[in-house]
């Protein structure tokens, strides 16, 4: 193999020169640039994985930003809905007595279910305290967003530098063990196959269509 020299990225070629004609071709192609050193091999694969891979869970972290930040409301009913009466009362095996009004305690008028604050010094502090320290909704809500947002970019370029690790050295073990010369398309290759894979894990769904 030839001595290792830095290579620019991409450095990408007409790959036409590699697969035609197919047969009586020289191992090393004029005009064909290839890598060599383990190091740079990562290293390209890394960017193109970088380029493929993290824009798609940028746009996944935009949009769970903006369906934080702004949570869709629940749809209102037009139609009042009615409750439908139990068959239960018209059946031999379920007999309900008729209840009597007598049979149901009636609260005095001035008696009251919720204490009152006004006489209780316990809870008027309680009320007190919850009216002073409430919690700014939207701003809760901005931050948790945000959150979000960075745990997806976090997670999307560590995903990158762990697969391009992974893919880069064993590419790189398995062309210098068959001595063979590789092309700076092969980078691009795997970087766009680990975005594909990736892809698969982001959108469950795809999984189960497949």
């Amino acid at each position: 193999m030839p001595d290792s020299t830095s290579v620019p990225w991409p450095s990408l070629y007409n790959w036409v020169i590699e697969v035609y004609p197919i047969q009586g071709k020289a191992a090393v192609q004029p005009g064909g640039v290839y890598l060599y050193d383990s190091h740079e091999i990562f290293r390209f694969t890394l960017y193109w994985t970088l380029v493929f891979y993290v824009p798609a869970y940028v746009l996944c972290a935009i949009y769970a930003f903006l369906n934080v930040t702004f949570p869709p409301r629940p749809a209102t009913h037009t139609r009042p809905r009615y409750r439908l009466s139990s068959s239960f009362a018209f059946s031999p095996y379920f007999r309900v007595p008729p209840a009597a009004a007598a049979d149901i305690p009636l609260m005095a008028p001035g008696q009251h279910s919720s204490p009152n604050p006004g006489t209780d010094p316990t809870l008027a502090l309680v009320y007190q305290y919850r009216a002073r320290w409430k919690p700014n909704e939207t701003r809760s809500r901005v931050t948790l967003a945000l959150l979000v947002f960075l745990a997806f970019v976090v997670f999307s370029v560590a995903g990158a530098v762990v697969g391009s690790a992974v893919i880069g050295y064993v590419l790189a073990g398995l062309f210098k063990a068959g001595d063979f010369n590789m092309s700076t398309w092969i980078p691009f290759l795997g970087g766009l196959l680990q975005s594909l894979v990736g892809l698969l894990g982001l959108w469950p769904s795809v999984v189960d269509i497949i």
